[in-house]
């Protein structure tokens, strides 16, 4: 943290993105949709990886994260 962030509040919300495809695209499809409402985003962390198996491969991810953001 560097000193010019040293007076910055930040707030942490919890999200979970899903994607048939990937891990990534459902932090991205999370992020996206949280970036719609809420500004300031800064960074997030990964705290839950899940997925749903169909007929022996993954059918679905669901990725669970917290995001922060600095408050204005």
């Amino acid at each position: 943290m560097s000193h010019q962030d040293a007076n910055h509040i930040y707030k942490l919300i919890e999200l979970t993105g899903s994607s048939p495809v990937s891990i990534e695209e459902a932090v991205n499809n999370a992020i996206a949709k949280a970036n719609e409402s809420i500004r300031n985003i800064q960074w997030f962390t990964i705290t839950e990886t899940r997925g749903h198996v169909v007929d022996g491969k993954v059918a679905h991810w669901q990725v669970s994260l917290k995001i922060g953001f600095t408050l204005e």
